[in-house]
């Protein structure tokens, strides 16, 4: 509430916000008295540090000359290109004040297109192929976010890499292997849109009436296609149920719901197959939080929400070797299958590989897609508590068929089976989400800080001072973080802060495992 203004260095200027028109109104004066010296005192640290990106700039320094403003732009520009120094600038965002030097700074001292390499992608072939940042480049540009818009409808943002677009043009969408016609074009200046007949290379566009695009696709010139480089959107370690309390707001969740996952590929919704409850995963408790707080501010669905629940995951740990045989007799056609399969724990990361390794036709061709079915059908629940299963492989070695009663159906039981059958021999175990934790605390709170991690099987990474505060790095169960923000506020008097985010699965200790059998299996 007190926040007035602040110093630019640049321009040895003071700048000030007038309270009302919500941070729109501002003006320079002169430097206030009591901030001249220690104002002073921080340009010329920020010279030295500028003046040494430039063998001239350091010369006419050190003979006395300091750098004139634009002299001492082009050297912070420089600065920030190569990765020397960056500029702090501060601001309230809450009061809206400090946004114009903000966007100046973006002007002043980011890279444009031309300053960083070429964009580099992927050809319908496979081969790597350069889209430099030109008007007469193939077009190709990128869509970065979604948003729903509740008078336009949904809004793709795009970042035009190569070329030029056209309001009017046939696209296609590479990533998908959709077409897609370029309608309305926009420019967007924060809630206020312009709209326009054309962009280039370098341009940030927002495109309405998009049918298929989604955050990080590619929509580049049909003649010309490429695959930009792929955003990757990590999986989701925490869900919560919702169930809306009438048949309204059913129908709104829905809508919602499609609308939110479309926005923010880390945001995913499915159907629990048991229960018939709507699931919503996110990344975290404040993820979830902020989804739930939209779906009632902005769509008005009136709705119960469960308890937040951590998305474990099981994995095999040993090699298991099964032979399963599927025989089904009900007095006309009956099932017949046998399969031979082999399980194996397969890399981190790798998720679900398959491979068939039958020899001489003792599974037809035609039933081998029906044993991928089954194995498939199985990764969903695991044999230790009804998890998904992560990083496996599956060899199919051999197996039995009849001429009249053999079926895709029956492989596909047969292979459900012995997969179930080989995950249990194959000692599965459960997989907890580890979350890496930094928490930044004044150094007399330290020792609670570390304690309290310690209690909740953290383990300390290390600790470093930023200022006069002390951050400790830690990896830390995500079942353990739930609550977290309130006994890191009570602890240090709120003047603690943390930020957490997904970092790898590992195997659940003995007892935490027996525990979630115990609620969930």
């Amino acid at each position: 509430n007190n926040f007035k203004g602040l110093v630019d260095l640049v321009r040895m200027k003071g700048v000030v916000w007038d309270d009302e028109g919500l941070g729109a109104s501002f003006k320079d004066i002169d430097i206030p008295a009591d901030l001249v010296g220690k104002a002073k005192e921080y340009r010329e640290k920020m010279l030295e540090a500028a003046v040494e990106l430039d063998d001239d700039a350091l010369a006419a320094y050190l003979d006395g000359k300091e750098p004139d403003e634009a002299t001492l732009k082009r050297l912070i520009r420089k600065a920030v290109l190569t990765g020397a120094f960056f500029p702090v600038l501060c601001g309230s965002a809450f009061k809206n004040k400090g946004v114009q030097p903000l966007l100046d700074a973006v002007v002043d001292y980011l890279p444009s297109p031309v300053d960083v390499p070429a964009i580099k992608g992927i050809d319908e072939d496979g081969n790597e192929v350069v889209r430099l940042p030109n008007d007469k480049e193939p077009l190709a540009l990128l869509a970065f976010k979604i948003m729903d818009d509740p008078f336009v409808g949904t809004i793709t943002f795009c970042r035009i890499y190569s070329g030029t677009l056209l309001s009017g043009t046939g696209v296609i969408n590479s990533t998908r292997d959709r077409k897609e016609r370029i309608g309305r074009m926009l420019l967007m200046h924060a809630n206020n849109r312009e709209d326009i007949k054309e962009a280039f290379a370098g341009d940030i566009v927002a495109l309405a009436g998009l049918k298929e695009a989604r955050t990080g696709d590619t929509l580049c010139d049909p003649n010309k296609a490429v695959i930009l480089e792929k955003m990757e959107f990590p999986e989701p370690v925490i869900e919560i149920a919702i169930e809306p309390k009438s048949k309204a707001d059913q129908e709104k969740l829905g809508v919602a719901l499609a609308k939110l996952a479309a926005e923010d590929p880390s945001f995913r919704v499915s159907t629990d197959q048991e229960s018939g409850q709507t699931i919503l995963k996110g990344m975290g408790e404040l993820h979830l939080d902020i989804k739930v707080d939209i779906l009632r501010r902005t769509y008005k669905v009136d709705a119960n929400i469960g308890a937040p629940q951590v998305a474990f995951r099981e994995r095999v740990t040993r090699r298991a070797e099964v032979k399963y045989t599927h025989k089904k007799q009900t007095g006309g056609t009956g099932q017949f299958a046998e399969v031979s399969i082999v399980v194996e724990p397969n890399e981190p990361g790798k998720g679900f590989e398959f491979e068939s390794k039958v020899v001489g036709g003792a599974v037809p061709k035609e039933y081998i897609p029906g044993v991928e079915k089954g194995l498939n059908s199985v990764m969903g629940s695991g044999v230790v508590a009804g998890f998904p299963v992560v990083d496996v492989k599956v060899q199919l070695v051999d197996g039995k068929y009849h001429d009249v009663d053999s079926s895709a159906l029956a492989f596909e039981i047969a292979a459900r089976a012995a997969f179930r059958e080989a995950l249990q021999k194959g000692k599965s175990v459960l997989l907890e989400p580890i979350m890496k934790v930094e928490v930044v605390t004044p150094e007399d709170y330290t020792g609670s800080v570390i304690g309290d991690l310690n209690s909740r099987r953290g383990q300390i990474q290390g600790q470093d001072m930023r200022g006069n505060a002390n951050v400790i790095n830690a990896m830390v169960p995500l079942m353990n973080m739930f609550g977290y923000v309130n006994n890191l506020r009570s602890m240090s008097q709120g003047r603690a802060t943390f930020t957490m985010q997904f970092d790898h699965y590992a195997e659940a200790p003995a007892n935490v495992s027996a525990e979630v059998q115990k609620k969930f299996a």
